[in-house]
């Protein structure tokens, strides 16, 4: 009997830690939304914890980019200084080495544009949810205000709802991706006319029969690239926080399975500079995921545009 209870304990809490992973990696649902809002057509408008996060992207991507690049242009200054430096080094790195081979010169400035707005969207998206700034608060507000996690009512508690990373939602992930199949035909349209693109999905020239076989997986292709965007995206973003808090609650499963605080002391020796190591690949992740997202756009549009058969 004393074992099946520790099993039911030890399952309880692994059922709890199973539960903290999920909820600090997926968005706030319905129940506790950061701001009630009435329904529109029947559709819920609150505010989520996700919603809240691109609200915060958008102005980090204004304060940061917009509004610098704004007063530069303004002051009419030839060399730029301090942030400009920064950003016009990602701008002409991404123009000349992301943009320009793919959609050729004609078009790069057509749709530079929209390749900087991606990468910078999805950067800050990406490494705002690595700052763990509701956490903070959370400690705050237990430890130090002394409010009860319980306490429904409570500003902050409501905050602690949901992950932080809005990209590793599937919805933020599709709309991007949506955006980059909606670039990619009216690239297309652009640059051949609409009747000219869609004949240029599949090679001229080919038996009648080979074209049974092709206009289907082509058409599939079509959905398989936003499909790959969305996917990689959000998994990448959602994979490396699992990771990391996986590896920080095997203290307190230790702890709980023996009943001793030493025991969970002991695994963090090991667990805490793993984290701090997937931490620093997190990092890198940020980074290379908004890079990744841009190139595969870029490619993706010059390939409506430079047809190749």
């Amino acid at each position: 009997m004393l074992g099946s209870s520790g099993d039911h304990e030890a399952v309880s809490v692994m059922e709890r830690v199973g539960d903290n992973i999920i909820h600090h990696v997926s968005n706030s649902d319905i129940e506790h939304p950061i701001l009630h809002l009435p329904h529109l057509y029947n559709i819920d408008m609150s505010v989520t914890k996700h919603v809240l996060m691109l609200w915060i992207v958008s102005v980090s991507v204004g304060l940061f980019v917009i509004i610098p690049v704004q007063k530069f242009v303004k002051q009419n200054k030839l060399i730029p200084s301090g942030l400009m430096n920064f950003i016009e080094i990602i701008v002409t790195f991404v123009r000349d080495t992301i943009v320009k081979p793919n959609v050729g010169s004609k078009w790069v400035n057509n749709w530079a544009p929209l390749i900087l707005t991606f990468l910078f969207f999805i950067f800050f998206a990406n490494a705002i949810g690595m700052i763990p700034i509701f956490d903070l608060l959370g400690v705050i507000n237990r430890f130090i205000l002394h409010v009860p996690y319980s306490d429904n009512h409570n500003f902050i508690n409501g905050l602690l709802h949901g992950g932080p990373t809005a990209t590793g939602n599937f919805n933020v992930t599709a709309a991007l991706a949506f955006i980059t199949f909606s670039s990619i035909i009216i690239a297309g349209v652009r640059a051949h006319g609409f009747v000219q693109h869609w004949k240029n999905l599949v090679p001229h020239g080919l038996p009648a029969f080979v074209y049974v076989i092709l206009i289907p997986i082509e058409i599939i292709g079509m959905f398989v690239k936003p499909f790959a965007l969305t996917m990689r995206l959000a998994a990448n973003m959602t994979g490396g926080h699992i990771a990391l808090l996986a590896i920080l609650s095997f203290m307190a499963i230790f702890a709980d399975m023996f009943h001793s605080v030493l025991a969970g002391i002991g695994v963090a020796i090991i667990s805490v500079p793993m984290a701090a190591a997937i931490s620093g690949l997190e990092i890198i992740v940020v980074i290379v995921q908004a890079y990744v997202f841009t190139l595969l756009s870029a490619v993706f549009i010059g390939m409506a545009i430079n047809v190749h058969h």
